[in-house]
């Protein structure tokens, strides 16, 4: 099974990737693919470059078997949508490794509002992470979406390449890049917000 987290990473914080770690050991992924977003298409675009972005990036996972970054977003120059994202991945991939696409709470709240949440749900399995004991009341659009999908099974993900829904609980630190930038520009210190090599990047 390969995970595809995708983001802004504005920047990456230990906040992604300690759930990323939670969510990679869980279900025993094979690779962890950590996709910048390229061209903003519902939210403001990133503040730091791409390239900046890239380099934190690349610089935090550095040395942690497994988790890879994938720029296909950064290079496409086309609106970013994580249906065509899916797509290039399974053009690439092949029909029948099974895709994890990871998510939080609050992105699967709105899933039904992407573009072409069926399509998606044909092309990956969706692990949304979650806070322990926390309980997401569905109903209407996303609630029919959900419907047959839900499983509490590593298992059933491994067994199809698509179309499971996996609620998983991971740690979550209250850790936001917005802090981190509004530290920045104040100019106080994000030591043991962001890795190491990423605060020698961002403090540069």
């Amino acid at each position: 099974m390969i995970g595809i987290l995708g983001g802004t990473f504005d920047p990456v914080h230990i906040g992604h990737l300690r759930t990323a770690l939670d969510v990679f050991e869980a279900l025993q992924l094979e690779s962890l693919r950590f996709v910048p977003l390229g061209n903003a298409v519902h939210r403001e675009p990133p503040v730091f470059s791409a390239e900046k972005r890239l380099a934190m990036l690349r610089a935090a996972i550095e040395g942690q078997p497994g988790f890879e970054v994938d720029e296909r977003e950064l290079n496409s120059g086309e609106p970013s949508y994580t249906v065509t994202t899916l797509e290039s991945l399974r053009s690439e991939l092949g029909d029948e490794v099974p895709l994890c696409l990871l998510m939080g709470r609050d992105a699967f709240a709105a899933f039904h509002t992407w573009r072409e949440p069926h399509r998606i749900l044909r092309l990956a399995h969706l692990v949304v992470m979650e806070r322990p004991g926390e309980t997401l009341y569905m109903e209407g659009p996303l609630e029919a979406l959900a419907e047959g999908r839900i499983t509490a099974s590593v298992d059933d993900l491994s067994h199809s390449p698509a179309g499971r829904i996996l609620f998983l609980p991971v740690t979550q630190l209250d850790i936001s890049a917005t802090d981190i930038r509004a530290r920045l520009k104040a100019g106080r210190s994000v030591r043991w917000l962001v890795p190491e090599r990423v605060r020698v990047l961002l403090e540069e």
